[in-house]
């Protein structure tokens, strides 16, 4: 398939202008459009990712792809219904264009603004996640932003009917622009789309840690994004043990693949004797291979030996890593060497424990007593999400609408010049309005 680069990037430019003045009404009524469209052709959708399943289990048992990436490639019944909602649910949010955050009257009749805008144009590289094509076209559509998308080869058929069904209900609503939603295929599509500083604002890679390094370091945009998930889940010695388990288990098998999956689990050195062996049966009935240090396997010896790579390693699939630590400190410290700064979750009752915790792990999310597949913009109420970042620019967590607008500063005068205020003729009354 032959794609001019260039040309797709030019046209989203500016495409993205007249997006960014569309009033929410008619953003409303892209987005049901959207949903609409995808909700009526779920047959044509699932019968075009069955090639892909096809395809998929051919290079699955040649060895070629992995089970976690097959699993995330899968359209099913409640990935279908999940991804329509979340278009609607998008609808539902506050237009967060435009919005007034911060004035200063910095003298009468001069009044400065701060004013949410749209980023502009972003490139969304991402691997076999067809679900993420309408999840990120949603949020573009609500946060006035044009996107250039780029799926993994895997989910070709998929992400090309989803695509076009998309530019198929956006074609049908009055006044909405062209190019706003854009698909691209090929590695040498990425390459280029790396080096179009000129017409994109944004890139987001969605995937495994070679596809972010190979980003950062082939491209002068600004990247916002995550390379690893490496989730730990801390066992307080004040934890409530009932729940800690059922947490741990929904944290590592509700669907493994997911980058909010628990990778390891500390535990408090006092709980070995009496909780770890429990623990242990409830992951291992669940299906979960272990692997643990000396200390945990001191109480059960069958356990797989933990290297000290394992504290570093995003298994993706039902294994765990479990570390004995010897306090909440230790723990703080084994998450902050060791983790990705993505979520990271203590079980305790103990509110000092849990205030500690919660200040002193430096991760986009700190939670206490809930499992860490919580870390979702779906489910933090975002509608959905265009990614996770672990940086710490302006976006930070499950990226939603907030994280996909910037902001401009609007000054209104009546005639000012600077030079009075140079030479002390007049002075600034610097009056916060809003």
């Amino acid at each position: 398939m032959n794609i001019d680069m260039e040309d797709i990037a030019q046209n989203a430019k500016l495409a993205s202008y007249s997006l960014a003045s569309l009033d929410t009404e008619t953003k409303n009524r892209a987005l049901e459009s959207v949903a609409d469209k995808i909700e009526s052709s779920i047959q044509l959708i699932m019968k075009e990712n069955a090639k892909d399943l096809e395809e998929a289990a051919k290079m699955l048992d040649a060895g070629e792809l992995n089970q976690s990436t097959y699993n995330r490639l899968k359209l099913d019944e409640n990935k279908m219904r999940d991804m329509i909602q979340g278009i609607r649910d998008v609808k539902k949010l506050e237009d967060p264009v435009n919005k007034k955050i911060w004035a200063m009257r910095m003298d009468t009749g001069l009044d400065l603004y701060r004013v949410s805008c749209p980023i502009g144009v972003i490139g969304v590289i991402f691997e076999a996640r067809p679900d993420v094509v309408p999840q990120i076209s949603s949020l573009a559509i609500k946060s006035g932003n044009a996107v250039i998308l780029k799926g993994g080869k895997e989910a070709h058929n998929t992400n090309t009917i989803l695509a076009s069904l998309i530019n198929e209900a956006l074609s049908e609503v009055s006044g909405f622009p062209e190019n706003i939603i854009n698909l691209v295929y090929t590695r040498d599509d990425v390459r280029q789309m790396l080096e179009m500083d000129e017409y994109i604002d944004l890139i987001i890679p969605r995937g495994g840690n070679s596809l972010v390094k190979y980003v950062k370091s082939n491209t002068k945009i600004p990247v916002m994004g995550h390379a690893d998930g490496i989730c730990h889940i801390y066992i307080d010695e004040f934890a409530d043990l009932k729940n800690a388990s059922q947490i741990c288990v929904d944290a590592k098998t509700q669907y493994p693949s997911a980058c909010n999956a628990v990778e390891t689990i500390l535990i408090h050195e006092s709980l070995l004797e009496n909780y770890l062996p429990q623990l242990v049966i409830e992951l291992e009935k669940a299906g979960v291979k272990i692997k643990a240090d000396l200390k945990c396997k001191k109480f059960v010896p069958h356990l797989e030996s933990a290297t000290e790579e394992d504290w570093a390693e995003e298994y993706g699939d039902k294994i765990v890593s479990i570390k004995a630590v010897k306090d909440l400190f230790d723990a703080i410290s084994h998450i902050n060497i060791y983790g990705s700064g993505h979520t990271d979750c203590i079980l305790s009752q103990n509110e000092e424990n849990i205030n500690a915790f919660m200040n002193f792990v430096d991760s986009a999310g700190v939670f206490a007593n809930a499992s860490t597949r919580f870390a979702d913009g779906y489910r933090y109420g975002l509608g959905a999400e265009v990614g996770i970042s672990t940086s710490k620019t302006h976006a930070r967590g499950p990226v939603g609408l907030e994280g996909l607008v910037i902001y401009k500063y609007k000054l209104y005068g009546s005639g000012q010049t600077v030079l009075p205020y140079v030479n002390g003729e007049k002075t600034f009354l610097h009056q916060r309005i809003i």
